[in-house]
Parts: C-alpha cells; structure tokens; sequence
C-alpha cells in the first residue's frame, strides 16, 4: 500500500491562517500604520550582536509577528534549529551536518560529533592558519629572492571567491597597510592577464582555493598562474609562492606545494558558509589574528542569539519570517539588498550565492514538489549609486520589491560631511518609499505610490565583529526559509549540470570531437566558435 503524503506545505493551519490574514494585510498602507500606532518603531525593533534591526516599514502588526511566528514554530524551525547545531546530517540528500557556526565556537566550547571533538581539531586548524598569515604579515615569510610578500592572490571560485574578496573589502579598514589582494574566479583569461600584469613574481603568494583540487575554473586558473610564475623563477620556488587551501593532498603535492602549506576544511562546511575556515586565510592575512578572532566572535554572538530568543523576538527568525512573508503572501519575485557603505559593495554578491544557491529548490527534503514559492532573487549594490541607478524602478515601477538597507552609523573616516548625506539618503530613501507622493496638483508622471517595504539593518561601526555578525545573521534567515519551505538549504545540485555539459562542449571545441550531437543551435554555435579559435 502506497504511503499517504502528508498535506502540502500550503495547506497546514498555519498557512491557510496567514492567507487569510494577508487578504487585509495587502490592502494595508504603511503610511496609515504608523498614523494608528505611534510606537510602532519600538515595537518592532530588535537588537543583537551588535546589529539594529528596525522592521517597522513593513506590512505586519503584532498579529502578523504571532501568525508567522506559529508558522515558523509548525514548520519546526527550533527542532531542526537544534539538530544543526548539534551535528546531525541535515543535508539528507549528501548524508552531511552542517557545521558551519562549530568554526566560530571559542575554544571553551564543547561539542563532541560522532565521538570527535570538533572544537579541538577546529582550533588547532585555525591555529595553522593564523601561524602562517602571521608570517606573511610578519615579512617572515618571503619570495624566491628573500623580499616580503607584497601581493596575496585568492584563486577559487563560488564561496573560495566571494567570501574572502567580500570580507577583505569590507574589513579593508582593518587591513595590513602594505599588502595588497587579488582575487580570481572567473574562467575568462582576460581576468588573469589583467590581474597578472599588476604583480612581481619574486613578492607574489597564490592561494589556491579548491576543495577537492578539480575544480575546473580554479585549477585553470592556477595552472595559468604556475605558468606565468614558471617562466620568471625556478620550479624548486613555487613552495615559497603557492599554498593551497584543500584536502587532496596528492593533488596539491603534485601541483608543487608542500603539504605542510595545505590548509584544509572539512566536508560539513559548504562553500557559501566557509569564509570561517582556512578559506578565510586571505582575510587571516589582510586583518590578523586578532581582528580575525573578534570576527568569529560577532558571528557567534549571532549564533548564540539566534539559539536563545523566542522566535518572535529573534533578528534571523524575523529577517526570515519577514522574506517569506513577501515572497508567498505578496508575490514578490525580488528583494534588494542596499548597503550603504562603499566596503560592503561586494555583499549583495554574497548574498545572492548564498541565499539564491541555498533555496532556490523546487523539491522538499522528501522530494515532493514545493506547494509555495522559494528564493527570491537577491540583487543591489552600494548606496548612493543604486539611486541613480535603478531605485527609479523602485519608486515608479510595477513591481513591490522589499528592501534591506544597511547602513554603519559611525564612519571608518573624518569626512562627517559626506557622512551625514550618506546618512541622509539612505534614511530618506527608506522613507520615500514607504509614504511616497499623493498630490491631485501633479500630473501623474510626478506620483510616487509609496507602500513600498523596508528593513533597516544598523550597526554603530562596520567592524570584524559586527561584519562576522552580519554574515551569521544572514546564514541563519536563510536556513530559516529553507525550513519554512521545507527544502534542503545545504545542496546545490543545480550547480553541476552545466558543468557537466561544459566539459562535453569543451572536448568539442578543442577539435578531439566533432560530431554533432546537441540541438541545431548549440552545435551551431560550437563551429562557428571552434572555427573562430582555430
């Protein structure tokens, strides 16, 4: 007898509850909520680790918070919440914890997995690695004709690339004043060319960031790096210039790098979560151990406030509860993510690896078709640009696009001038949106509608501590979606079937096979390239 399968996701109580709920929620203006309750900011104002988090633009009441928040409690966002933190396999589909927040426990900590101590060995790897970014920030650690380190160059890709290039930008502030990074992702040969034209072989360290060692981008990249290093030294010197962030140590040998110059992680933390591990060993280097030690704290003083608070009151469930409000009882296909601070420019990106590649699934953790809508697309930039950019869409346009505005109350310079209209702006924009502009004495292209909602997410500095905090707060909503949807955040499957082709189309194009095989229009496309490359 076949199983029965429980009921979709869309039809619980809770669910059918929040519908009805959301029928009078769309109807609502922002605008008229603040009217009818003056302590509204208040109420729905939240701080953590550091971090303000004011939700109050947004189309909810202290119903909503109730209803989303037994929503989240059906769905068992604090049982799976606990049985991540405790090691077990969450990611059924790769039988693996998800362990992420156990590099950021202190080394008082405790947490045995399966009979090991973790926090031991999670220690003693991070010691490595801060031993060795200390002698290169030292100068100990010098090129082929004994000069000092001068350039640091990532090579990885996904989370070996957007995690340290985003957390070097934004710590830049904190950074070794006479070293200087580099990071390189892109397969495109114009990348490295570029990059390599800027760099001395003699002062020059290449991090190779690839788990495994195969990964096509990164090891062609690196290949082209070894070469590029080949033809200006000896081969005996490579040691001296290229360490390796992996675990295939016959690999990393063969390419020329010494084991005791390989840094490893472990197969509990995915890529968009690794930045904690020793694929952080660009940011060990720029900011040192010390700020690197206050940047694991503000990612567990996240973590610890994410396990204690009532879900209700908690800034991760909140963020998340907020997201899925919009996406299912609101339609919206986007959220904009607007930082406005020039050195969280890169984190929009890292967002939307890390949201996008978690959840964007249309499958549960058993398998069955999601009966809601998941992901959204996460997209921004750095504020004030983004005004002159496209916020015209956002005032005028016909979508409802939720942002998050982030914004450092205290600036990392002296210029309070060009400080307070930062300030100002990103204020005023939160604002706009939400009141617009009704006039009958302006024609209709002068209008703006408003209603538009916002989070504003501060913090009194952009520092290694609340930045580990920010990104913990981020990791959190996203696995809370992914319980919410009942989908496996921890997966990325849809990633490798490009990859798979890829490497079919490549032998085609390198001439080692010629037959057509796919559609018309790629096998069309493969000879017109093939012939252009010849």
């Amino acid at each position: 007898m076949r199983e029965q399968q429980p009921a979709p996701l869309i039809d619980s109580p809770a669910a059918v509850a929040l519908a009805k709920h959301a029928q009078a929620a769309r109807q609502w203006r922002l605008r008229e909520l603040f009217e009818q309750d003056a302590s509204r900011a208040t109420q729905f104002t939240l701080e953590a680790a550091g971090l303000c988090l004011d939700f109050s633009k947004n189309h909810l009441t202290s119903e909503t918070v109730k209803l989303l928040a037994e929503f989240a409690e059906a769905r068992g966002v604090e049982t799976l919440r606990e049985a991540m933190f405790r090691g077990e396999r969450i990611n059924r589909s790769e039988q693996r914890a998800a362990l992420h927040t156990a590099l950021r426990l202190p080394a008082s900590a405790t947490l045995t997995v399966d009979g090991e101590d973790l926090v031991s060995e999670v220690q003693r790897e991070l010691a490595r690695a801060l031993a060795f970014a200390e002698r290169v920030r030292q100068g100990d650690w010098t090129g082929f004709n004994g000069k000092k380190i001068t350039d640091v160059v990532n090579v990885g890709i996904g989370g070996s690339d957007l995690g340290p290039m985003m957390t070097c930008a934004a710590l830049r502030a904190y950074a070794h004043p006479d070293l200087r990074f580099h990071f390189l992702s892109n397969v495109d040969g114009h990348a490295i060319v570029a990059t390599l034209a800027k760099l001395d072989p003699a002062t020059t360290l290449f991090i190779i960031s690839s788990k495994s060692f195969t990964t096509q981008e990164t090891m062609l990249n690196a290949h082209a790096a070894r070469r590029w290093f080949l033809n200006h030294a000896d081969e005996k010197y490579l040691a001296q210039h290229f360490v390796a962030v992996s675990t295939n140590t016959a690999a990393v040998e063969a390419f020329g790098i010494s084991r005791d110059n390989m840094f490893p992680f472990r197969d509990w933390v995915g890529g968009r979560f690794s930045i904690w591990s020793s694929i952080g060993l660009s940011l060990m280097i720029a900011i040192g151990k010390d700020h690197f030690g206050n940047f694991l704290s503000g990612g567990h003083a996240m973590d610890e406030h994410f396990c204690q608070a009532p879900l209700n009151a908690n800034m991760p469930v909140m963020l998340a509860l907020i997201a899925f409000w919009y996406r299912d009882y609101f339609e919206t296909s986007s959220q904009l993510i607007a930082p406005y601070h020039e050195d969280l420019r890169h984190f929009p990106a890292y967002l939307q690896q890390l949201e996008m590649e978690s959840n964007g699934k249309r499958v549960t953790r058993d398998g069955q078709p999601v009966s809601m809508k998941t992901s959204p697309v996460i997209w921004g930039s750095a504020g004030t640009n983004n005004q002159h950019a496209y916020f015209q869409m956002l005032h005028q346009g016909s979508d409802l696009i939720p942002v998050d505005f982030i914004v450092a109350l205290k600036p990392m310079h002296d210029l309070l001038d060009q400080h307070r209209a930062l300030l100002a702006n990103c204020f005023a924009q939160a604002e706009a949106l939400m009141n617009g502009v009704q006039d009958a004495s302006l024609p209709p292209h002068r209008e703006f509608p408003g209603n538009c909602p916002s989070n504003m997410l501060l913090m009194n500095q952009l520092s290694p501590a609340t930045l580990g905090a920010l990104i913990a707060l981020y990791e959190h909503k996203t696995f809370v979606l992914g319980v919410l949807w009942d989908i496996n955040s921890f997966d990325q499957w849809g990633v490798e079937l490009g990859k798979t082709l890829a490497l079919r189309i490549l032998s085609e194009l390198d001439g080692s096979e010629t037959t057509p095989t796919h559609d018309s229009s790629t096998d069309a496309l493969i000879k017109r390239a093939r012939d252009a490359i010849k």
